[in-house]
Formats: C-alpha cells, sequence, structure tokens
C-alpha cells in the first residue's frame, strides 16, 4: 500500500499507525454504542414501529407532499443557482475592473449582500414584493427564496471568482498587455479561462450550500421538501420517519449535484477541449503524488505519445 505524499503532515510510522489503529477502534466501538442506544430508546417511544413507516408505502404521500416538495426545492435551487454564476461573474469582473467607481460599486453590493443572513434576504424579499405587488401572488415564496439565494451565492461566488483570478501569476497579465490585448479581452481570454478550474470545488461546494439554503423557504411559506416533509408528518404523526426520508432525498440531491461537478472539474482538468461530460477520463495509474502527467493525459489523443516508452 502506497503512502500519499501530502504538505500538511508527515506519513505516521508504525508507532503512529498503531495508534490510529486502536483511536479507530474505540470511535468505532464509541460509535455503535451511541447508535444502539438511540435505537432502543426509540423502539421503546414507537417510533420504529412498521406502522410509522408505512405511509411512505401509499403513493398518495408521495404525490400529495414529497414529490411537490421536492420539485419546489430543486426548482429553485436551479433557478438560484443559474442566477447566481450570472451575478457573481458579473459582479467579480467589476471588481476587477480598472475603472475605481465601478469597482467600489461592485464591492458595496458583494460586502453588503454577503453580510446579511438568506433568512432575512428571503422574508424582506417576500415582504417587498407583497407591498408593491412586484411579482404574481402564486409565485410570492418562489421569488423571495430565489431572490435571497441569489443576492446571497452570488456575492459568494463573486469574490470566488476576484480570489481565482488573483492568484493566477502576474506574469499572465504582462504578457497580455505585451501583446496589446485590452483589459477585457486579457480577462475574458487568458485570466477567466485558466481560473475556472481552480475556482471549482468551491464554487461546487456553493452550489451545494444553495441547494440546502432552499428549505428556508419553510419560514415564508414557500411549498420545498422540508416543509412538505413536515406536513406529512403533521398528518400521519410520523416526525421521525418523516425526517429520516426528507434526509436522505437531500442526501442524495447534494451527492447527485457534487458528484456531477466534481465529473465537470474532472473533464477540464483532462482537457480543455473535452465537452463529453460522460465519457471516461483518461489518467495514468496513482503514483502517490498528483502530477501534471497524470491530470492532463488525453489518451483519446491521436497524436499522443507516452516519452517513458522511448527506450523499448
Amino acid at each position: 500500500m502506497t503512502t500519499r505524499a501530502t504538505v500538511l503532515y508527515d506519513a505516521p510510522g508504525p508507532r503512529g499507525r498503531h495508534l490510529n489503529r486502536i483511536l479507530t477502534w474505540i470511535t468505532a466501538a464509541i460509535t455503535v454504542a451511541v447508535v444502539l442506544w438511540t435505537g432502543r430508546v426509540l423502539q421503546s417511544n414507537g417510533q420504529l414501529t412498521a406502522d410509522k413507516w408505512e405511509p411512505f408505502t401509499f403513493a398518495t404521500t408521495w404525490t400529495t407532499y414529497i414529490l411537490p416538495g421536492l420539485f419546489g426545492t430543486i426548482k429553485a435551487a436551479a433557478a438560484s443557482i443559474v442566477l447566481s454564476l450570472a451575478m457573481g461573474t458579473v459582479l467579480g469582473l467589476g471588481r476587477l475592473s480598472p475603472r475605481r467607481s465601478l469597482r467600489a460599486l461592485c464591492g458595496i453590493i458583494v460586502e453588503f449582500f454577503r453580510a446579511i443572513p438568506v433568512l432575512i434576504l428571503m422574508i424582506f424579499a417576500y415582504q417587498a414584493f407583497t407591498k408593491y405587488a412586484l411579482v404574481p401572488s402564486s409565485q410570492l415564496g418562489f421569488a423571495a427564496v430565489v431572490f435571497g439565494l441569489t443576492m446571497y451565492n452570488g456575492s459568494v461566488i463573486a469574490e470566488i471568482l476576484r480570489s481565482g483570478i488573483r492568484s493566477l501569476p502576474r506574469g499572465q497579465v504582462e504578457a497580455a498587455q505585451a501583446l496589446g490585448l485590452s483589459h477585457r479581452q486579457t480577462t475574458w481570454s487568458i485570466l477567466l479561462p485558466q481560473a475556472v478550474a481552480a475556482m471549482l470545488p468551491a464554487l461546487i461546494a456553493q452550489m451545494v450550500i444553495a441547494l440546502k439554503d432552499a428549505a428556508l423557504g419553510y419560514q415564508i411559506g414557500y411549498v420545498e421538501l422540508v416543509r412538505s416533509g413536515i406536513q406529512s408528518a403533521s398528518y400521519y404523526r410520523n416526525y421521525l420517519p418523516a425526517l429520516v426520508v426528507v434526509a436522505i432525498i437531500m442526501i442524495a440531491l447534494n451527492y447527485t449535484l457534487t458528484t456531477l461537478a466534481e465529473r465537470i472539474e474532472r473533464q477540464l482538468r483532462a482537457g480543455r477541449a473535452r465537452k463529453n461530460i460522460v465519457a471516461a477520463v483518461p489518467e495514468h495509474k496513482d503514483q502517490g503524488v498528483e502530477t501534471k502527467d497524470r491530470a492532463t493525459v488525453d489518451w483519446h489523443d491521436p497524436a499522443h505519445r507516452d516519452l517513458r516508452s522511448t527506450a523499448e
């Protein structure tokens, strides 16, 4: 078994590995004991009986409560993610603008909305949309949820974008200026494409946060998964099973989103010309240390040659 190199800590020796195994077994034993104790308490209170879970075998439970709430969560999260990416791109590039007034304006917007909790933004938007009739009454909850998620996550994405571009070597900008490229051409053609791969892990995390924060719409009456689950529990009197089902669905949604985003990230790192996110990502065997060779190899390129095999 190979030991992966890391800059955070030294690989443990024999005594360290022995201690880690002991601590692992102790932690596992404590975890099992807590799980068994919790299950015993729930069983004694009748929370694990079959009749508590039986409502989820009814089609009406899903069509009346769960599926409409799931659709509401996905709809709000998808709309807010798309709008957040657009808003974050505009604000992030605005903060890098050579114009001082534009940088100041974008900075004020970003800092203002990053400092306000998402729930406060949703409540404020709901009240404002209601008072001034800015959206139809049937869409008040959806509009308020999307507004709150978009303004907060868009501001965070703007900072992610700005820091990603700032992290690139200064020589990139100097070379572009030497070629006579404008600030806009340098940003869109050179800096932004290189920063995308570096920003993807943070962007993935922000998308997951947006998906989870859609549940805050429960406080303003928006029909989403958590609200639907609690309504189902109120009707059938099975709060624990309902919350467990809601938690499983949310975990599945977040895992799917994370897996898809990580797949796109691997495709981008494998080669920028790759557009098919379903195709297998070619890479060399794990050598224990992440190398540029392993990250960028492309077996599908007919001109690719493995220089390490020239001695044969």
